[in-house]
């Protein structure tokens, strides 16, 4: 029997568990509105002991037990009114989780024990014992041996960043231990490093590893979140992903991951999903803040029912002071405690709503703002939500980064072939119209062509259509507009011309993507050609679907080199990482501007080429130096380079401009070879290189006393 002691040395704050070094620990939930709560214990067999928190201050349930070791299992039985008319749905039937809890272990299962109510009428109070079907909170053991362990820092115009799924990158690696597939530990292993550090990126981006559970509509059907955009513990590593067990093992086998790809000069950017729950909407389970003070976690309209702004059946209510507190406290947690270097908020728009509204200077933006520790970590915002008024690109703060879908569509619909030049200029210059506010600097642009969600690169130029037959679900918006073209085949072929059309594409997506002004993101295995079958919605699919397949073909291998040569490009030369907005002026009197578009005549773009819905042709020129300074205060200069881009079906002659741009160029890249280093010979400035049908070139340009 545990033995509670009083409040002694920690009391009501910090929430949470915290062992006191002597084999007990402190408690403290925060509960308003509830009427008594009760801490239950679980031995080995299973067996439940309830210990009452008689301690309550400023809201706050909490005692000392005498005995609750590292690895005790336990949970909590609040007890309350039940009126969920009035957003009241306390029930001491239902075993909740710990929201601070460090760790997670066990199995969610589908049964009708884990909901609150009865059938399909929220009203009626469930009295069934969910216990046996629900995962319990562990207490842990935080002490690690960090070393010398440090950030590597990387500037975000420096940065570069590679999104992947902890399971997915390493379950099919061969040289992998079988035991550490799918774990953090396979992604932390020396050849999956490798593979990142010769690719030549600087950060992964890590799909949610907060603790997550599957959606009961997926159970029902006998499937899994693979994703993992169902979180219910925001300072608990996903356990499914440990190779070392699920009694707190998570917790080191994650800070192992994160100290090992530090030491390979990799930062680890957790993608993050604080704007729902998985206990979705009224009809959903009961396993932790539901349970605890339902509203006040989560936006209710008329009491009863959940305001969805997420698409998930609920809205944390951020703008709540303990909610507000629920977040940041997790997210130093992952700063201060697990060393990650930045975050990707889901849905970032649905934190800064006040109930209707996004509000940009609310609690959450404010918070964060002037917090010490999170103001000086990546911040990236996935700049929408489903909600009225969601769609804020261009809106955030300057301490904020954005993923920037107009880059994507613009991209895809010019490689495409369905749009003109149009908006491309201001995509591959950093989107000034978009982010120059504020003091925003270009790399608040997160560009990106591909991500977990839609069609891999591969499938982006293979598949016209959604290819979802295993999955119970298609697009989010129920079409398939995907801004893809098959190149003339739908899904797999063996004709030699449009494999060869399609390889070329990838191509000239990564060169795109790659030497573009602001962040680049990469999504995992694009680099080698990975396709899903054009499943591009595979967030349920935890099989080969979804997992990279590292047995490559000889073109995928020849991909991942071209890919590494862009990139080491790109971290060589200033030109493609722009600190500053482009003025459209020279830096040096008599010089050429520091950005220049030009024709296929060889001279400047007049303003109306760009509304030419048939053009399909553009020279981009880098003067490589810079109307700003680095950190040091030192002028940037670099190397010149001219890119032409060409994404119609014909060969288009293409004249090399002359003075003041340069005097000859070198070829660094060209898509239509696959050339991704630089060769001779020199190409005199007035000359004409015919631009290939879908094909992308890269020059280095010359001056008389640059060769």
């Amino acid at each position: 029997m545990s033995q509670v002691t009083g409040h002694g040395s920690f009391g009501w704050d910090p929430l949470g568990v915290t062992p006191d070094g002597h084999g007990g620990a402190n408690v403290a939930l925060w509960a308003q509105g509830a009427s008594e709560v009760e801490l239950c214990l679980f031995d080995e067999q299973g067996r439940e002991t309830r210990v009452p928190l008689r301690e309550r201050v400023f809201n706050v349930f909490h005692a000392h037990v005498a005995d609750m070791p590292v690895g005790t299992r336990y949970g909590f039985r609040v007890h309350g009114d039940w009126n969920p008319a009035e957003g009241h749905r306390w029930n001491p039937n239902k075993l909740l989780l710990d929201p601070y809890a460090k760790a997670i272990d066990g199995s969610f299962t589908l049964d009708a024990a884990v909901f609150g109510h009865e059938g399909v009428d929220d009203l009626v109070m469930s009295t069934t014992d969910s216990a046996p079907f629900v995962p319990r909170s562990v207490v842990v053991d935080e002490s690690f041996d960090w070393g010398d362990d440090t950030s590597p820092g990387t500037a975000w115009g420096d940065t570069v960043i590679y999104e992947t799924h902890v399971r997915g990158i390493s379950m099919q690696h061969s040289s992998v231990p079988e035991h550490e597939r799918g774990t953090y530990a396979g992604l932390a292993h020396p050849h999956v490093i490798e593979h990142l550090t010769t690719l030549g990126v600087t950060a992964v981006e890590l799909l949610p590893v907060h603790h997550f559970v599957d959606e009961t509509h997926l159970l029902d059907l006998g499937l899994t979140n693979y994703w993992g955009y169902n979180s219910i513990g925001y300072f608990a590593p996903h356990a499914a992903y440990s190779s070392l067990g699920p009694r707190g093992g998570q917790v080191t086998d994650f800070k192992r991951m994160v100290k090992a790809l530090h030491a390979a000069g990799l930062e680890v950017i957790l993608d993050v999903v604080y704007n729902h729950t998985a206990e979705g909407n009224q009809l959903g389970p009961t396993l932790c803040f539901r349970g605890i003070d339902n509203d006040d976690y989560y936006h209710l309209r008329d009491g009863r029912y959940y305001a969805d702004y997420t698409g998930c059946g609920n809205t944390l209510d951020v703008s709540k002071p303990h909610v507000l507190q629920l977040v940041m406290d997790s997210l130093r947690y992952w700063v201060l405690e697990m060393h990650v270097d930045g975050f990707r908020f889901d849905l970032a728009s649905a934190l800064a709503r006040s109930f209707h509204d996004v509000n940009m200077l609310g609690n959450f933006m404010t918070t964060i703002q002037q917090d010490p520790v999170l103001r000086r970590v990546k911040l990236i915002a996935e700049p929408w939500d489903v909600g009225p008024g969601g769609y804020q690109v261009g809106e955030f703060p300057p301490l904020w980064t954005e993923w920037n879908d107009r880059y994507r569509d613009n991209v895809r619909d010019f490689w495409s072939g369905s749009s003109g030049i149009g908006e491309l200029g201001w995509r591959l210059s950093g989107s000034a119209d978009l982010y120059a506010s504020e003091g925003r600097r270009p790399f608040a642009s997160i560009n990106f062509v591909t991500a977990h969600d839609g069609f891999t690169l591969h499938d982006l130029v293979s598949y016209d259509r959604k290819h979802n037959e295993a999955n119970l679900e298609d697009n989010r918006d129920g079409t398939d507009n995907n801004r893809s073209w098959n190149c003339g085949v739908e899904g797999q072929t063996q004709d030699p011309d449009i494999l060869g059309l399609r390889r070329r594409q990838m191509r000239n997506f990564l060169t795109t993507l790659l030497l573009s002004t602001g962040v680049p993101m990469l999504a995992g295995g694009d680099e080698f050609g990975r396709s899903q079958m054009g499943n591009n919605n595979a967030y349920c699919q935890d099989n080969e679907i979804s997992w990279y397949d590292w047995n490559w073909s000889p073109w995928q291998s020849d991909l991942k080199v071209f890919a590494s040569n862009v990139l080491s490009l790109r971290r060589l030369h200033s030109a493609f990482r722009q600190r500053f907005f482009f003025e459209g002026l020279p830096v040096l009197a008599g010089g050429p501007k520091d950005l220049a578009w030009i024709g296929t005549d060889g001279h400047e773009l007049p303003p109306d080429a760009w509304h030419d819905s048939q053009a399909h042709t553009v020279g981009m020129y880098l003067a490589g130096a810079s109307h700003g300074a680095d950190d040091s205060g030192t002028v940037i200069r670099d190397q010149a380079f001219f890119m032409i881009l060409h994404s119609g079906d014909d060969v288009v002659p293409f004249t090399l401009p002359g003075a003041p741009y340069a005097s000859g160029y070198r070829t660094v890249i060209d898509t239509w070879t696959g050339q991704s280093t630089e060769s001779d010979p020199i190409r005199e400035a007035g000359a004409t290189v015919e631009m290939q049908p879908r094909s992308t070139l890269v020059l280095r340009a010359l001056t008389p006393d640059v060769r």
